[in-house]
């Protein structure tokens, strides 16, 4: 569906971002059940003990690209390529609050306004929620 579930911003290489982002998404995409596979690079944050912990306690099965093998992760990397021409490129964040806001203002629009055509027109909370 391409809806994000879930998103932060860090300054630093530290896991506990990533592992407040993943129980954020765990918590919100409950109503449709938990990923049976989560896919992301091999940087330090993934592969620590407390986000890798956190994928195998809820039995999820974890799939980490091997270098130069973007198009394992293709929807991931395409949500980013989305966010910064659309949103990051076209601003000067004064601090990481100011990123927030617009990021967070970005991502609504993402999943209830932004259509897709690979949705057939539609937005990634019209498909999610289906």
């Amino acid at each position: 569906s391409r809806y994000v579930l879930s998103w932060e911003v860090a300054s630093t290489l530290e896991a506990s971002y990533c592992v407040a982002a993943l129980d954020k998404a765990l918590a919100r995409g409950s109503n449709c059940g938990k990923p049976q596979v989560f896919n992301s690079d091999q940087g330090a944050q993934f592969t620590s003990l407390d986000f890798t912990g956190r994928l195998l306690a809820e039995e999820i099965k974890i799939s980490m690209d091997g270098r130069g093998r973007a198009l394992d992760n293709i929807f991931v990397e395409r949500l980013w390529r989305s966010v910064k021409q659309e949103e990051v490129y076209i601003r000067d964040y004064q601090n990481v609050e100011d990123a927030m806001n617009w990021l967070g203002r970005y991502f609504d629009f993402y999943n209830h306004r932004r259509l897709h055509q690979s949705l057939g027109y539609q937005t990634p909370a019209q498909v999610y929620w289906q």
